[in-house]
């Protein structure tokens, strides 16, 4: 199959399989007062229960509901040509589920990682104790990014007068970022000591970088003035020359090879097309470098040693895979690399031939060189269309956008 080819039919499988999972999603029973239920086991389909702990629908995670408007709100606008439908019922839960968070945030001026069945925010340890989150004001969190993303993504959507509002809440974000106040646990109580104590991790920085392509979707593109500062920062701080990987913290070995690949996609996606070579030729080098470390058996790996090259985790999560996609299906649209087109065939087959399931139209959430393995990697609700369907949809995009050009770039290096 030609390059041409794969892109054509790469799109349109990512199509439906982003238009399986909103209504897989949509199929289930709200939680709560609207929220996404994707509490679901990968592997066995069971729903969790209230025998299940920290996965019981008592327990709302404000990643999850945070990444679920944004991707809600974005698949809205996409299906609204070509399946109208469709977007009206993911519309008529999004609205919803926008003014619930908007509640939430405006109570505290943040979001929490963990929510009780009474929306407090809580403190919950594996072995099942529980404690009243702390709320110090000027301590944020990835919570933060995802439920703010959310809020700008959804007030864009559906309530233009207040999106002013949560973009001038931005600054704050990044300020935290820059300044030693954005706490990365947020398993434990949140404190400006534990912030300002934590390794220097890239993975704030390229959290928030993701809200960067939104902002330029939505006509807001000045409100992402941290991006291309954020990008250097990773650059020059992070990037290993002798292994051409990104460090998770400078001088030392481990590389969460998805987070670098990314990253490289968030980049992407920001960058104008007339954006210095030098910086696309490097993204592209630590595309390339990430990949080539990261995937052994199933997937890509979780950790990879930058000094021997090899990865020290046996988990492979589902979200790398679908990351990969569009961050090669961004860089090959740019340089026509046919190193990088192998990497997003690569990832296409790995993703769609091990982790989808299909029917339902979800992912094993996580795999080893053994098959499917219960790991939550973050939270254990599974994915309400954010790595999944955000991811894919860039690269259905790039294959709209290559194919409107008539053909796919010339096969030559960057």
């Amino acid at each position: 199959m030609t390059g041409a080819d794969f892109i054509c039919e790469a799109g349109r499988a990512y199509a439906q399989a982003n238009a399986g999972s909103l209504r897989w999603l949509l199929a289930r029973p709200l939680l709560g007062p609207g929220f996404l239920n994707s509490k679901q086991n990968s592997i066995t389909l069971a729903d969790y229960g209230p025998g299940d702990g920290l996965r019981a629908p008592a327990f709302t995670y404000g990643w999850i509901q945070g990444r679920g408007l944004e991707a809600l709100a974005t698949h809205a606008a996409y299906f609204e040509a070509s399946d109208p439908e469709l977007a009206r019922s993911v519309d008529a839960v999004a609205r919803p589920l926008y003014g619930i968070l908007q509640g939430l945030w405006a109570r505290h001026g943040h979001a929490y990682f963990c929510y009780d069945a009474e929306l407090e925010p809580i403190v919950a340890a594996p072995n099942g104790s529980m404690a009243p989150q702390t709320k110090p004001a000027n301590i944020y969190t990835y919570s933060d990014i995802f439920v703010l993303k959310g809020l700008i993504a959804a007030a864009a959507r559906y309530d233009r007068d207040s999106l002013d509002g949560y973009l001038a809440q931005l600054p704050a974000l990044v300020d935290a970022i820059e300044n030693s106040r954005f706490q990365m646990d947020e398993r434990r109580p949140l404190a400006a000591e534990i912030a300002a104590g934590q390794p220097d991790d890239f993975g704030p920085r390229m959290i928030l970088l993701g809200a960067a392509g939104m902002l330029g979707r939505i006509g807001r593109p000045e409100a992402a003035g941290f991006a291309d500062r954020f990008i250097k920062h990773v650059l020059d701080r992070h990037l290993d020359p002798a292994s051409g990987l990104l460090l998770n913290v400078p001088g030392e070995d481990s590389c969460n090879v998805g987070h670098a690949i990314e990253l490289v996609g968030f980049a992407l996606d920001h960058l104008s097309p007339d954006a210095d070579k030098a910086l696309i030729e490097k993204l592209e080098s630590v595309l390339l470098a990430s990949f080539a470390a990261g995937f052994r058996g199933p997937g890509v790996r979780l950790v990879v040693s930058a000094s021997s090259g090899q990865p020290t985790s046996p988990y492979c999560p589902w979200w790398s895979l679908p990351e990969t996609i569009r961050s090669a299906a961004l860089c090959h649209e740019r340089t026509g690399n046919p190193l990088v087109l192998d990497v997003w065939r690569k990832a296409h087959a790995a993703f769609f031939e091990t982790y989808w399931r299909g029917e339902p139209a979800i992912a094993y959430q996580t795999m080893t060189e053994q098959g499917p393995v219960d790991f939550v990697p973050a939270t254990p609700d599974l994915d309400p269309g954010y790595h999944t369907g955000l991811s894919l949809l860039a690269a259905i995009e790039v294959a709209a956008r290559m194919g409107a050009a008539g053909a796919d770039k010339p096969e030559t290096g960057a």
